[in-house]
């Protein structure tokens, strides 16, 4: 079945980012970066054996990666996400010859609010999104879960992630980079270790009900140190740093972080953990 993507609110780009650089970006997120995370799908989804009576509700969905993955295990997908770019990139990745068993729907822009007509009710919300690396990184999910919530069976699993602590993450000090960029400016979104209770305080906030958690290891690898800037710029962590200094720079100082994970062959290797929280809507 043909996968649709509606048009609800969409978020107006940038325009500091033209057409082109956003699909270069999208392309490398969906190519090179998105992969690393598939540990953590894989693990949540067989934790709350996702399958045929799974109604799952992608927060921030992406290019779909997560979203085909639970397509692949039967469960019928919904994504949400407000870069219109990657979610082209996602409705190339289920069309009709992919392995998805219910067409998926997409949707440019924020959920439907409480209160408001929307799809579902669904039983299970994910947002694969890390947090925890930068100040406020958690504010925007909020709403979301918000108006997720609003639209979901009662006892729904809800799967938040964040980054794990970074002694267990060796790309934090890559991440830092971006922090040091924009630090003389007072960024409110510069960055910052990840804390404990990053993802029981959202949950908390959200009336959510904690049900277990756990830690899956993501390593970040790459064929080459392009490879790896591209894959690094392409989460939209470096965003910031980017518009307040010039993307040369934050390439030539992710690189020169890069430097102790290069390979003698070149490769580009970073252990990470992530941790994921399952929390029960009320």
């Amino acid at each position: 079945m043909t996968p649709t993507l509606v048009r609800h609110r969409p978020r107006t780009a940038s325009a500091a980012e033209s057409s082109a650089e956003a699909c270069a970006r999208a392309r490398d997120w969906a190519e090179i970066q998105e992969r690393m995370l598939v540990p953590l799908y894989e693990a949540v989804y067989e934790r709350l054996e996702v399958g045929a009576g799974t109604r799952l509700l992608g927060l921030g969905c992406g290019s779909g990666l997560a979203l085909v993955i639970a397509a692949n295990r039967g469960a019928h997908v919904t994504g949400f996400d407000t870069d219109r770019t990657r979610l082209e990139l996602a409705l190339e990745r289920m069309a009709p010859e992919g392995a998805a068993t219910a067409a998926p729907q997409l949707y440019d822009g924020d959920l439907p609010a409480p209160g408001e007509p929307g799809p579902g009710p669904y039983n299970l919300i994910t947002a694969f999104q890390p947090i925890g690396c930068s100040a406020g990184d958690a504010e925007g999910l909020k709403a979301a879960l918000a108006a997720a919530v609003a639209h979901s069976e009662r006892g729904s699993a809800v799967v938040l992630t964040g980054w794990g602590p970074p002694e267990r993450c060796a790309a934090s000090g890559v991440l830092r980079v971006a922090g040091r960029l924009t630090e003389r400016l007072h960024s409110s979104s510069r960055w910052r270790p990840a804390l404990r209770d990053d993802l029981e305080n959202v949950a908390a906030g959200a009336g959510l009900r904690p049900d277990g958690s756990g830690r899956v290891a993501c390593p970040f690898g790459y064929a080459d140190l392009d490879s790896a800037v591209r894959g690094l710029l392409s989460t939209g962590l470096y965003d910031e740093a980017v518009q307040e200094t010039d993307r040369e720079q934050v390439e030539k100082e992710i690189a020169e972080a890069l430097h102790p994970h290069r390979r003698r062959d070149g490769t580009v290797w970073m252990p990470n953990v992530f941790r994921y929280l399952i929390a029960r809507t009320p």
